[in-house]
């Protein structure tokens, strides 16, 4: 168990407030939908950029960087406001998301100069994308480290399975699932529609490593994180407990907040909430 210093928890923790405040401020200005799935990933995203991925701005071509892919598309209202935060994207250019002739889509296109790895958002893609990317990184007999940010309704796809029993039959070491558990999709609770649970033996059942986490919980992100690979010659899955809509108490675990946006007495409450 690694021990975090007090003063980086809280800096981590800072991070997260603004994060969360500008994604508010890019879906209240757009009128868009997601606030409650960007909600959900501010920590692990915060915790990934921040401390654990090897990525550097200044190099974003780099062949030996890490890749991050958001296979969960819809959440990338997050995904641009940290990269922003971490100097992949202009500041600036968050104010052309999701308009028209803007900068920013509602879901990633790729621009390695931006550190988008690759274009998502058709659900079920991610994990076989990172598949093919591991692979190609042992073939290559490279060290960098592929991770797959997935949501836990996007597992209702079968190629994600498929791509879990590849991996672990290449002994993808390399290979990173982060499932974003937060038990919440657009058309109601998960586990009825398709109930994913006991959802960490499913996963030990395709002979992945696993580990399950507090998804907001920054001393528990990052002390799973920095363990990877948790097994020798085996692919790792985080699933992370998460809240929808979380750090915001009317959005939290509401579905309605999966497309709502929020009104403007809606988006001035949030704004005092976050910053409590």
């Amino acid at each position: 168990m690694i021990s975090i210093p007090v003063e980086e928890i809280q800096k981590y923790k800072d991070l997260a407030r603004g994060t969360r405040r500008d994604i508010l401020d890019m879906i209240y200005k757009t009128k868009s939908p997601h606030i409650g799935g960007c909600f959900s990933m501010v920590e692990l995203l915060i915790a990934l950029y921040f401390r654990i991925l090897s990525i550097n701005p200044k190099e974003p071509n780099d062949p030996n960087r890490d890749r991050f892919i958001l296979s969960k598309g819809h959440g990338c209202p997050a995904l641009y406001v940290v990269l922003a935060k971490r100097g992949f994207i202009d500041q600036n250019t968050l104010a052309g998301f999701a308009r028209n002739k803007g900068t920013l889509e509602q879901h990633p296109t790729r621009s390695l100069l931006r550190g988008i790895e690759v274009s998502s958002g058709s659900l079920g893609h991610g994990l076989s994308l990172g598949v093919g990317m591991a692979l190609a990184a042992k073939y290559d007999k490279k060290d960098y480290k592929i991770f797959v940010f997935l949501g836990d309704g996007e597992l209702h796809e079968g190629s994600n399975w498929e791509a879990m029993m590849l991996a672990s039959h290449h002994k993808l070491d390399n290979l990173i699932a982060i499932v974003d558990y937060n038990k919440l999709q657009a058309m109601g609770k998960g586990e009825e529609i398709i109930d994913l649970d006991p959802l960490r033996e499913k996963w030990l059942s395709f002979s992945w490593a696993v580990k399950e986490i507090d998804g907001h919980n920054f001393e528990e992100i990052i002390n799973a994180l920095e363990a990877i690979p948790f097994q020798f010659q085996k692919p790792t899955c985080i699933i992370a407990n998460t809240i929808k809509g979380k750090g915001v108490s009317f959005m939290e675990n509401e579905i309605i907040w999966h497309d709502k946006c929020p009104d403007e007495k809606e988006y001035k409450e949030a704004l005092k909430e976050i910053f409590k």
